[in-house]
């Protein structure tokens, strides 16, 4: 098996929290860390923005990954929401084991 954390910014925690649940219960991620009040500062549209976000922080098997994308798609209010995959190269033996029995 291979595991990755996937990483997005949602608008607010409620929209986080939303997604979260939604990718838990459809048992695409094992767990959702989301972390409150994070800044961004960006180019959007020509036009330089300082906003504050919510980090969502996603553990999960690597070939759910498109799925997981699709559905935060559907689900985010941003045109363009960030969602980066990022490979786990190691990791705790048990933890990495409940996150199989944990997603689908």
């Amino acid at each position: 098996m291979e595991y990755c954390v996937i990483q997005s910014t949602a608008s607010n925690e409620e929209e986080a929290k939303t997604i979260a649940k939604h990718l838990v219960e459809s048992k695409l991620i094992a767990c959702c860390t989301i972390v409150p009040k994070v800044r961004s500062i960006y180019i959007w549209q020509n036009q330089l923005n300082d906003d504050e976000e919510v980090l969502m922080i996603m553990k999960t098997r690597t070939e759910l990954y498109s799925k997981v994308e699709e559905e935060i798609k559907k689900l985010h209010s941003y045109e363009v929401p960030e969602i980066i995959l990022l490979t786990v190269s190691a990791g705790n033996k048990d933890y990495l084991k409940w996150i199989d029995e944990q997603t689908i």
